[in-house]
């Protein structure tokens, strides 16, 4: 169910996904309204769960990721309980940093951050392809990044 949201509520929200750190003070300046009223919605927003979380966006590059993959996962299913046996093994991989179920000649997409391609190996090879519902893997290695955007796509107007 989508929360009913007004033009205050849609400027607050885009706001917050370009800097999740601009003060209160800042943000009702923004959007026009007093500092409490302000704050008021930012905890209704939170409250109902539109605003789920705020964190700090890293780079990779600096952090030493330097590859990023993204691996096409086919499962074994006539393995019993094989699509909930492998999110549970995954969910204990730190480099799987999301995954998804999609349809389509795969089951699953799974985005990859490992510091380099020794390291991207030695999970593939010691971890990933060890996975016994994993029928098939196929790696998709991304060059560079041309578009990134955390601000969901929505008619803030």
């Amino acid at each position: 169910m989508v929360n009913k949201l007004d033009k205050v509520d849609l400027k607050i929200l885009k706001a917050l996904q370009e800097n999740s750190k601009i003060t209160n003070l800042e943000l009702s300046k923004n959007i026009g309204l007093s500092p409490a009223p302000t704050l008021e919605r930012v905890k209704k927003l939170e409250k109902t769960g539109v605003i789920s979380s705020y964190h700090a966006k890293l780079d990779h590059n600096a952090m030493g990721l330097n590859v990023r993959t993204f691996v096409l996962i086919n499962l074994l299913w006539k393995k019993p309980n094989a699509l909930e046996n492998f999110i549970e093994k995954i969910n204990n991989i730190d480099e799987v940093v999301e995954a998804y179920i999609i349809t389509g000649d795969s089951d699953l997409l799974l985005k990859i951050v490992t510091s380099d391609i020794p390291a991207y190996e030695r999970l593939m090879f010691n971890t990933l392809s060890q996975i016994e519902e994993v029928e098939h893997i196929k790696t998709l290695m991304t060059l560079s990044n041309v578009k990134e955007s955390t601000i969901l796509p929505f008619d803030y107007d």
